[in-house]
């Protein structure tokens, strides 16, 4: 018998799964979030999930999810049918959990139109909006993380305010919208992988509402609130095998199934203008300075996850743990954080930093949620990169590891594998990059030229040298012996 899943009607769940220890259908909003994707539901939600099974004054703190894009259309309306209802299964190794997550309440695509989307922000009972939307969906320049005013959506959102399509403006209508009919403005928390992700945002919002009302971008930045937070749990994107696998395992009629590592970690600064969920009940943090927590998580994880995976790729592995299991670039890894990023962390309040790089391995090497090179390459922005090799670079200090992992990205940017193998280069510069490879082969610098990513270090002879050793060296010998070569010299 297949079991359908019903908010109003919550079905007996199989063996082998929590116990829902809440009623679905009393579930009121209180969250609104932009960027309805696999993190969020593993995330957010599931943190929230877990208070609402502790706490009944959580259950007023449903959310309300929003897709900006067409591609996100399909999910959108799977979770419409299934009344926000979805089951995440958390793995590692032979261990397993298995939860029907309840804390979404109505799923929006707002990719033709933010109109539903911006009468969910403007709801009073609405305290709280949250984003995961990727760097690219902040539309800012890359080198300074401000947002780019001449960017084509952003100027549209510009030319007609009242019918924004980012997520920015989105912001700035949804703000104006409710200092207009006298609501309170709310919290925006942003939960993607930006260094100081809240002031970044904040600047952007204050920046696109001065350019319409300075006086609405005066209202806003003393009125909401904009906290810093890091996020931490590895999601792959589900493929239809997955979905249609667990589907017909578990018996439950889900199409938006998906899988997470066990492990996750939020880091909250404490600056809520409108009330908040008492998160730190299930295992967030709230702090009054993410700062050291979100240089530790960006530059040891997201900056391995992306030298590993940029490398990986190139020697033909489709998954991380596979390309973790390869002894030089595990040995590689420990390396990198260990002598060139790890150096560059201030302290870490209550974090042993050698186990945690030891986890950060461990997680990897997780074979049971089958994250894949791909993801990683797409999804972590260059900058995870970029940032330790400016700190290094301006102390004077040695760069040959992280310099290794450049030179790796710009080889996969040309979107042919060693061997003629096309790589989907999923970038929002992917022409230019091509183009750029194509001109310079081994050598790094029409690729380091692109102002838009490296900003000031476009100009640095010492990133362009290092570069360009390990460039021309992967091109003319391949990954492995380039691998070989920097082990050879004692690097890892």
């Amino acid at each position: 018998m297949t079991i359908t899943l019903v908010r109003n009607s919550f079905p007996t769940l199989p063996a082998g799964f929590e116990p829902q220890r809440y009623d679905p259908a009393q579930v009121a909003p209180g969250i609104v979030h932009i960027g309805l994707g696999g993190f969020h539901r593993a995330h957010m939600a599931r943190y929230t999930h877990d208070l609402m099974g502790l706490d009944e004054a959580a259950l007023d703190w449903g959310i309300r999810g929003a897709g900006l894009r067409a591609a996100d259309g399909e999910l959108l309306a799977v979770l419409t049918r299934q009344d926000g209802l979805y089951s995440l299964i958390e793995r590692e190794g032979t261990q397993e959990n298995r939860a029907v997550i309840a804390a979404i309440i109505a799923a929006i695509d707002a990719s033709q139109s933010s109109e539903e989307l911006l009468a969910a922000i403007v709801d009073p009972r609405t305290r709280i909006v949250s984003t995961t939307v990727t760097e690219n969906g902040y539309h800012l320049d890359r080198a300074t993380r401000t947002i780019d005013l001449a960017h084509p959506a952003v100027a549209a959102d510009l030319a007609d305010p009242r019918r924004p399509r980012t997520a920015p403006g989105i912001l700035v209508e949804g703000l104006r919208r409710r200092l207009e009919c006298g609501a309170p403005a709310f919290t925006v928390l942003c939960c993607d992988n930006i260094p100081h992700n809240g002031n970044v945002l904040k600047a952007a919002v204050l920046t696109l509402a001065g350019q319409q009302d300075q006086a609405l971008a005066e209202w806003i930045a003393g009125h909401a609130s904009f906290p810093n937070s890091m996020v931490d749990r590895i999601t792959p994107f589900p493929t239809r095998d997955e979905i249609a696998a667990f589907a017909a395992e578990s018996g439950i009629d889900d199409q938006a199934s998906l899988h997470s590592e066990m492990f996750r970690q939020w880091v909250i600064e404490d600056d809520f203008v409108a009330g908040r969920p008492a998160w730190e009940r299930v295992g967030a943090q709230f702090v009054a300075d993410v700062t050291p927590y979100e240089f530790m998580k960006l530059r040891l994880l997201n900056g391995s996850h992306l030298a590993i995976a940029a490398l990986g790729q190139l020697m033909g592995y489709a998954l991380i743990s596979e390309t973790i299991e390869d002894p030089l670039i595990r040995r590689y890894m420990a390396a990198l954080m260990d002598n060139e990023t790890g150096p560059t962390l201030m302290p870490v309040p209550g974090v042993d930093l050698a186990q945690y790089k030891q986890t950060l391995i461990d997680r990897f090497a997780n074979r049971a949620i089958r994250d894949t090179t791909q993801r990683v390459n797409t999804d972590a922005p260059l900058n995870v990169l970029i940032d330790p090799i400016r700190d290094r670079l301006a102390s004077g200090q040695s760069i040959e590891l992280l310099a290794l992992a450049l030179a790796a990205w710009c080889r996969r940017a040309s979107g042919q594998g060693e061997h003629g193998e096309p790589i989907d280069v999923v970038h929002p510069l992917a022409s230019l990059l091509a183009q750029k490879a194509a001109e310079g082969g081994g050598d790094p610098g029409p690729i380091l030229s692109i102002q838009e990513l490296f900003g000031s270090l476009a100009q640095d002879r010492r990133l362009h040298r290092t570069t360009g050793k390990w460039l021309g060296l992967l091109y003319d010998a391949g990954v492995a012996a380039t691998m070989q070569a920097a082990a050879d010299k004692g690097l890892f």
